[in-house]
């Protein structure tokens, strides 16, 4: 499948953008839709994966925590376009993003079922994480 990966621009694609979030990450353990967003929103660096039929098919966002350090969220890949490559692209280009600021570590809380994937990409495992979802996270971080 052909995609492209963007920033939301339009009201239509933030729409889209903060749907997708919310049905893969928050309503499968029956969140609010109040759930979905949180302080940083704002001053956060939002990429979506657009499939040809313009339907979003994976989210990131990176936000800085200070001058040196940016965490990753809300990754989250459709369940039909996962190990298709999407994932680590939206990954890689969140890392461009925080490499054009300078940080010098990125940090992230992964669900358990993506530790995998987030090693192959050299992030360390720092511990565990409670998560405001009940599920599972560790704690993980890339110096750069």
């Amino acid at each position: 499948m052909n995609y492209i990966i963007k920033s939301p621009k339009t009201e239509q694609e933030w729409a889209k953008y903060f749907s997708f979030r919310w049905e893969q990450l928050r309503k499968p353990w029956n969140m609010p839709l109040e759930s979905l967003k949180d302080d940083k929103e704002e001053r956060s660096f939002h990429l979506i994966a657009l499939s040809n039929q313009n339907n979003v098919i994976a989210t990131g966002r990176l936000h800085l925590i200070d001058p040196e350090e940016a965490q990753i969220r809300y990754m989250a890949v459709d369940k039909s376009m996962r190990r298709e490559g999407v994932g680590s692209q939206i990954l890689l280009k969140l890392e461009e993003e925080a490499n054009s600021k300078s940080v010098k570590k990125v940090v992230l809380n992964a669900r358990n079922t993506a530790i995998k994937f987030y090693k192959s990409f050299k992030y360390l495992e720092k511990g565990p994480y409670k998560s405001d979802t009940g599920i599972p996270h560790t704690r993980m971080e890339k110096k750069f």
